[in-house]
């Protein structure tokens, strides 16, 4: 069986999962696509000679019976509209972050996809299927460190655009570590608090750089996340769990070592999409298998993007009010408490 996807929105990734559909993964292929802008969906056909029908709009592309799959990389408010249309329609879904852009709006998702009585939407977290992440993973869950302590993690880019402002460090960076981390140590969060350290020189005025966050979860695990977009010297990911019997860390990227001029050195990578890239892959394919397979994807739910956004609400209050801000989840339905294969890796 071979999966027909059509993509809503043919931005930058719109454009690189349909070519990883096409061109380097198996069960899937492109047979639809949309966009806002007419000509970039156009364009996103003939640049990778796809035998795919060109849109208006997303409820048309959804409507076309030829489609198994709706793939939501727009613009971030737009993801609701579709992913519910979508699932309305019956329609499997794979929607890059955020699933909506507010809490009320994944629950609408959930009671959508409830209605419909199987797992429909796969989230695109996909740091679930990093190497890295996995290793770090079975680790905690075997208990080779005993009981999580605490987490210190670490996500710094090199620099940003004038258009990022406060918020986007918990909307567009911290959020990966948010379903990350929530995955890791298996607990609902209870608390978040801010704290704003003294600004670095290269960050524009509408944006406080770095930021800490400290995040406690119910069963007392404190987590302190650094978001520094700003950092120059390139994309660094760091996440280490400490535990009652020892410490866990995410392995780094892997790069050549050299011995010259009588310092011994590493590479650190620039941009975020070569760190992530096998992950995306791994993603992509573990979705298509899963619903050739199981009849549902595995990877993360819908209930993971409400909680995604129910800690990013959180988080965005916390900065602006100093204080620490609760993290209230609704009781998590039975329809999602079974283990996905993220959970099982």
């Amino acid at each position: 069986m071979t999966l027909r996807f059509g993509v809503v929105g043919t931005g930058a990734i719109g454009r690189e999962h349909i070519n990883r559909i096409t061109n380097s993964l198996s069960g899937g292929e492109i047979v639809a696509v949309t966009d806002v802008n007419q000509d970039s969906a156009k364009q996103t056909v003939e640049q990778y000679h796809l035998d795919a029908v060109v849109y208006p709009d997303d409820k048309t592309l959804i409507a076309d019976e030829n489609v198994d799959v709706v793939v939501v990389t727009s613009w971030g408010p737009a993801h609701e509209a579709t992913v519910l249309a979508a699932v309305e329609a019956g329609k499997y879904v794979f929607c890059e972050k955020p699933l909506a852009t507010t809490a009320e709006g994944c629950l609408r998702i959930v009671e959508a996809e409830m209605k419909q009585g199987k797992k429909l939407v796969q989230v695109g977290f996909m740091r679930r299927y990093d190497s890295g992440y996995v290793q770090l993973k079975e680790a905690i869950d075997k208990g080779e460190i005993g009981q999580p302590l605490m987490v210190r993690a670490v996500h710094r880019n090199p620099e940003v655009g004038e258009s990022y402002v406060t918020e986007m460090a918990v909307v567009d960076t911290l959020i990966h570590e948010i379903d990350a981390l929530h995955w890791l140590v298996n607990d609902d969060y209870k608390s978040v608090q801010v704290v704003f350290p003294r600004k670095t020189k290269y960050a524009h005025d509408k944006v406080q750089d770095p930021q800490l966050f400290t995040i406690e979860t119910n069963s007392g695990i404190v987590m302190n996340v650094e978001v520094f977009v700003n950092c120059k010297y390139g994309y660094d990911i760091q996440c280490e769990v400490i535990g009652e019997d020892g410490v866990a860390y995410l392995p780094e990227f892997p790069s050549v070592v050299t011995r010259k001029n009588g310092k011994l050195s590493s590479g650190i990578l620039q941009d975020w999409k070569y760190r992530f890239m096998d992950a995306y892959d791994v993603e992509i394919q573990d979705f298509i298998d899963s619903v050739v397979k199981k009849g549902e994807p595995q990877g993360p739910t819908s209930w993971d993007g409400y909680i995604a956004a129910v800690t990013a609400d959180a988080c965005v209050k916390a900065q602006k009010t100093g204080e620490k801000e609760s993290i209230s989840l609704q009781v998590k339905p039975a329809f999602y408490s079974g283990k996905s294969v993220c959970e099982t890796l």
